[in-house]
C-alpha cells in the first residue's frame, strides 16, 4: 500500500476498527494508561490536549470524565463524527474536532499549541513516506508527548505487519523518534500488546 491507499482504507472504514467499533467497547486500560501519564506529568491547571487519532472519542471521554476539559482530537474518518455525538454527546459538544488526516492538519497548528499530544495504537499505521508528521507533532507538543504503540518485537526484527491481510501496521522505536527531536523520555512501560512511552520537552 502507498500513503494514500492507506489513508483511504481507514477514511472508509467500518465493522472491525472502524468508529462505531471503538465506541462500542468505550474507554479502557489504555485510556488509563494516558490519564495516569497526565496526572502525574502535567503540571498546571486545563492543560490543552491533543489526540492523534481520536476515531470516536472514547479515550478523550475518559479524560474529560477524569476532569480534562481543553480536549481537540483529529480523525480521519468522518463516521467518527455522528458517533461521538450519539455516544459521547458532552465530549461533542465541548471538544474541538478536525476530521481529516493528520498530515493535512497539523501544519496548521503553532508551535507549542498543545501541552499535550498522544496517540493510542494510531501514529502505527503512518505509511513512511508520512514521517514527517512526527516532528511535527514533536513542534506542537508543548510538554508532552505519549504513545502506546505497538512496536513489535525487536528479536522478529519486522517493520511491517498486515492486520487481517489488510492494512499495515509499522512497527517503530518511538523511544529513538522522539528523543532525536529533543524529547527525554520519562518512562517506558512494555506490555503485552503495546507499549507506554512518556516524553517530556526538553530544552532543544
Amino acid at each position: 500500500m502507498d500513503s494514500q491507499e492507506v489513508r483511504r482504507e481507514w477514511r472508509a472504514r467500518s465493522g472491525e476498527y472502524s468508529p462505531a467499533y471503538y465506541a462500542y467497547y468505550g474507554p479502557d486500560d489504555k485510556t488509563d494508561a494516558v490519564r495516569a501519564a497526565l496526572d502525574r506529568h502535567l503540571a498546571g491547571p486545563d492543560p490543552a490536549i491533543l489526540e492523534v487519532g481520536s476515531s470516536a472519542g472514547r479515550h478523550l471521554a475518559g479524560l474529560l470524565e477524569a476532569g480534562y476539559t481543553d480536549l481537540t482530537g483529529v480523525e480521519l474518518n468522518p463516521e467518527a463524527k455522528p458517533v461521538m455525538e450519539e455516544t459521547y454527546p458532552e465530549l461533542a459538544s465541548q471538544g474541538t474536532f478536525h476530521f481529516e488526516a493528520i498530515e493535512s492538519v497539523v501544519s496548521e497548528f503553532v508551535d507549542d499549541a498543545f501541552d499535550v499530544v498522544y496517540s493510542v495504537e494510531t501514529l502505527q499505521h503512518v505509511h513512511p513516506d508520512d514521517d514527517w508528521v512526527f516532528e511535527a507533532l514533536a513542534r506542537i507538543a508543548g510538554d508532552l508527548i505519549v504513545t502506546v504503540e505497538n512496536e513489535g518485537s525487536a528479536e522478529e526484527g519486522e517493520s511491517v505487519n498486515y492486520i487481517n491481510d489488510e492494512f499495515p501496521l509499522y512497527y517503530r522505536d518511538w523511544g529513538a523518534i522522539f528523543t532525536a527531536f529533543g524529547f527525554e523520555q520519562v518512562k517506558v512501560e512494555v506490555g503485552d500488546r503495546d507499549t507506554i512511552r512518556v516524553f517530556r520537552a526538553g530544552s532543544n
